[in-house]
């Protein structure tokens, strides 16, 4: 047995194709085949039932491939170490961040990371808080851009600024004649949500005094992926909405539809951290991506001191 043989097989269990996944290892289809049939000889099991249109994991197969996961962490912890203390700069660092920041965040500092690291090696994964949350855990990402607390105790976090939000509402709405919002109007105000499993949409709730989401009427039917389509729904007059400042642009303030207003409340705001596990060995790459972050943040936000904290 072999870590060759063991990508192999955690290749097959995740593509559910063999040749699919010899592609991902960048070996014939022939070769993996053959080198998994060899495996399961050592064995004395069978890894995976091999039907027509599909490739399932057997009990036994289930079993091996938890270890073979930790044993393959293990080897790219090794992998890790000894490339942070040859250079902590050099090298692929992946990278999470949620679909509400990375759009608007990832083009101010990408260059910039390029230009002052250009063997930083920087590769980006966009999901929801508790997928980065997962992978992180799994070793499958190095550390994630998120914007809530971090409960589990093999996480840690810097906190790197406060991102205000703003409110969207249409230009003839009754809020237009306000000339400051207050608590009392965000509470009572018809608030567009994103759906289900973005953080961003229990922050606004939280903001906004919600308790739960509307269950029944207009609201409760229009949910989107995106704050664009958020925003596009604030301008056909369905509602209002929250807007994170780093996705406002200078066009939108001139949209003559949509009214985007900064709220002077103290708790309209959402804190942006860097987290990653305690036990990642590049810490200084971490804190290149921090400082190059600080270095190029809008007026917009609120940067905050480089602290590390435990979740």
């Amino acid at each position: 047995m072999n870590l060759r043989e063991l990508q192999y097989i955690l290749a097959v269990a995740e593509t559910r194709h063999f040749g699919r996944a010899a592609e991902r290892c960048f070996v014939s289809q022939p070769t993996l085949s053959g080198q998994i049939k060899k495996l399961e000889q050592e064995l004395g099991v069978i890894l995976f039932e091999r039907g027509n249109r599909a490739v399932e994991v057997t009990t036994i197969g289930r079993l091996i491939l938890q270890h073979a996961r930790l044993l393959m962490e293990q080897a790219n912890a090794i992998e890790q170490v000894a490339r942070a203390h040859q250079d902590p700069l050099a090298g692929p660092l992946r990278l999470g961040a949620i679909p509400t920041l990375s759009p608007y965040l990832m083009p101010l500092i990408l260059v910039p990371l390029r230009e002052r690291y250009p063997q930083l090696k920087l590769v980006l994964i966009e999901e929801m808080t508790d997928a980065l949350l997962r992978r992180l855990l799994a070793h499958e990402l190095d550390a994630a851009l998120l914007a809530t607390p971090v409960p589990e105790p093999e996480l840690t976090s810097l906190p790197l600024f406060d991102e205000p939000f703003w409110l969207a509402h249409p230009r003839a709405h009754p809020l237009a004649d306000k000339a400051e919002i207050s608590e009392a109007d965000l509470a009572s105000i018809d608030l567009l949500l994103l759906s289900e499993g973005h953080c961003l949409s229990h922050q606004v709730m939280e903001v906004c005094r919600l308790a739960e989401r509307p269950r029944d009427g207009e609201m409760a039917d229009l949910r989107a992926a995106s704050l664009e389509t958020l925003l596009q729904l604030v301008a056909a007059g369905f509602g209002c909405t929250l807007v994170p400042a780093l996705a406002i642009r200078v066009g939108m303030l001139g949209d003559s539809t949509v009214v985007i207003r900064p709220l002077h409340l103290a708790a309209a705001y959402r804190r942006i951290a860097l987290v990653w596990r305690r036990s990642f060995p590049r810490q200084a790459a971490l804190q290149a991506v921090a400082a190059v972050l600080h270095a190029h943040l809008p007026a917009s936000v609120r940067p905050l001191s480089a602290t590390a904290s435990t979740g």
